[in-house]
């Protein structure tokens, strides 16, 4: 219960910054009064506060409060749906193929362990940048097993979508995923796809999707800049 309420007030206070109700300065509602008018346990109320502030949408402020940053647009890329799905709704979103789809060795030092019979049939990657109004936001490398999955190098993607080409084509389907998150400064060719400086600081995620086919999983290591846009769980 404690999650649904705190993703509740989240949104709440979210929208209402987003449309103005709140402006960059304004001071938020206390965490007591945010307490007493939802109904909910103050740490409750924390937990929602923290998330806006990671976010950027407000600076706590030692013997003041909660006060409304300048705001910026939210994308939901740490969800667990596809880009497209995501992003296209609300913004316009392309992509653009850096390296097409190949069949290769894995490289050394995964970032995800692998399993035998992974390593043993090799697998098949590709990089994209993504888009969302012509501003490149997401670096992604892609890596699949290769094996299940005949003809996937010269047919490309269903619609820009590996979701929907594993779903259709193969009938895999992606049922659940991890990722771990950190924050890194951008290498010379990462800025230069970023049109950044290097060092700019990046999101990294290193991604692995479970499917419904036993043992199959689609690994994604991706880089994601939060200068104009902030990244989030929710759409």
């Amino acid at each position: 219960m404690e999650t649904a309420h705190y993703q509740k007030l989240y949104a709440l206070l979210k929208s209402q910054i987003q449309v103005g109700r709140f402006k960059e300065g304004d001071l938020l509602p206390s965490e007591n009064d945010l307490s007493a008018s939802h109904k909910i346990a103050r740490m409750t109320v924390r937990r929602a506060l923290m998330e806006l502030a990671n976010e950027g949408y407000i600076k706590k402020i030692k013997g003041k409060g909660s006060v409304v940053s300048a705001t910026r647009k939210s994308l939901g890329l740490l969800s667990f749906k596809g880009f497209s799905e995501v992003v296209g709704t609300e913004y316009q979103a392309t992509t653009m193929m850096l390296r097409l789809p190949e069949a290769v060795v894995w490289p050394e030092r995964f970032f995800y362990k692998l399993a035998r019979q992974e390593e043993a049939v090799g697998c098949v990657t590709f990089e994209r940048v993504r888009f969302v109004d012509q501003d490149p936001v997401m670096l992604e490398y892609s890596y699949l097993p290769n094996v299940g999955i005949e003809g996937f190098c010269q047919q490309g993607l269903l619609d820009g979508s590996l979701f929907k080409t594993l779903s259709v084509r193969y009938h895999i389907d992606i049922v659940s995923f991890e990722q771990d998150i950190r924050a890194v400064g951008a290498d010379e060719r990462i800025a230069q796809h970023f049109n950044v400086k290097p060092l700019t600081p990046l999101v990294q995620i290193y991604r692995r999707y479970h499917t419904n086919v036993p043992n199959y999983q689609v690994y994604s290591l991706i880089y994601c800049n939060t200068e104009k846009y902030t990244i989030s769980n929710y759409q």
